[in-house]
């Protein structure tokens, strides 16, 4: 099946089949994506999941055994030359050139993409300080820290406003505060019409930054879908209560338990009640509320997404537990 190279298709990665194998090993086995316009896709999975293999497909670098991919319009095996002007890149470990200072860095790069010297020395400008490097712009990067060089990395894969960026696992050894500034310029260039496909082991850098989440193991994609669905679909939502009293937890067990709710203490002071839909959680509520028992606090909550990870990719082997992966 041959994909469109349209380049004002709404999809900006396209993904069908795509198999790679090393020896014996099935690094991606038949997997099917799309990534839309202007979007985030997190990509998760174990440790060999096939994420980089990925990665390094859609950009050029390794050549897939069968199927097809289409990056920003471009055929990925017809027209690497075409698409690596339309695509930036921060794989697993910076690759900065050290000789050089950071400043040379990105400006060498800009020159590269044919920006003029003009726009090339504004770009770097502004790039070395939305990552915090501008005090350290005029040394030489091998005198920087490892912090400073992924920094820098990533900088230099944002010069060329990408239509689309891969960004595989970014922040692996930033501390919180690099980590936001990543996570802020990566917000930035989306709301800019980049497309960002981003790998992580971080579930909480996943939850902030994208807009759907497909799931990697052993080669294949075994979930996809928002945030939100994945975590609906691994567990219903709950209700979580903390009355105003202490003593009156077991009255309040009771007087759910009269109106067909089950409510289980949490060994806290709170109630949690299941609460999947609007009608669960109205009935809760007005069950309560005719009481007369003080409510002091009302939270809902779905599973989260370190849990939501760990039931998927714990689940592989009964898929039937999940919806299909799209």
């Amino acid at each position: 099946m041959e994909l469109r190279t349209n380049p004002k298709v709404t999809a900006a990665v396209q993904v069908r089949g795509l198999t790679k194998h090393y020896g014996e090993t099935r690094a991606l086995d038949g997997v099917d994506l799309d990534v839309a316009e202007g979007t985030v896709m997190g990509v998760l999975g174990p440790n060999g999941a096939g994420k980089t293999t990925l990665v390094r497909i859609l950009s050029t670098l390794v050549r897939p055994d069968a199927g097809h991919a289409v990056v920003a319009g471009c055929d990925v095996e017809r027209q690497p030359y075409r698409l690596r002007r339309a695509i930036g890149l921060t794989g697993q470990y910076a690759s900065v050139d050290e000789l050089l200072s950071g400043y040379e860095n990105l400006y060498l790069i800009g020159r590269l993409l044919d920006l003029n010297a003009k726009g090339a020395r504004r770009r770097a400008e502004e790039l070395l300080e939305r990552f915090s490097l501008t005090d350290a712009a005029h040394r030489p990067s091998k005198t920087y820290s490892g912090g400073m060089r992924r920094r820098l990395d990533l900088a230099a894969s944002m010069i060329g406003r990408p239509r689309v960026l891969f960004l595989d696992e970014p922040t692996t050894g930033l501390d919180p505060r690099t980590r936001n500034e990543v996570w802020a310029e990566v917000r930035r260039m989306v709301d800019e019409g980049s497309t960002v496909l981003l790998t992580t082991q971080y579930m909480e850098e996943a939850e902030q930054l994208a807009s759907d989440l497909t799931v990697f193991d052993r080669g294949t994609v075994i979930a996809t879908g928002s945030v939100e669905s994945l975590k609906r679909q691994v567990g219903q939502q709950t209700l979580t209560i903390r009355p105003a009293r202490a003593e009156e937890l077991d009255a309040m067990i009771r007087r759910l338990a009269d109106h067909g709710l089950a409510a289980v203490p949490d060994g806290e002071g709170r109630l949690t009640v299941p609460a999947g839909d609007e009608a669960q959680l109205t009935a809760v509520v007005d069950a309560l509320g005719g009481s007369g028992l003080g409510i002091a606090a009302l939270e809902t909550r779905l599973p989260s997404l370190d849990e939501v990870f760990l039931a998927i990719t714990g689940a592989q082997s009964a898929p039937s537990s999940l919806e299909p992966a799209a």
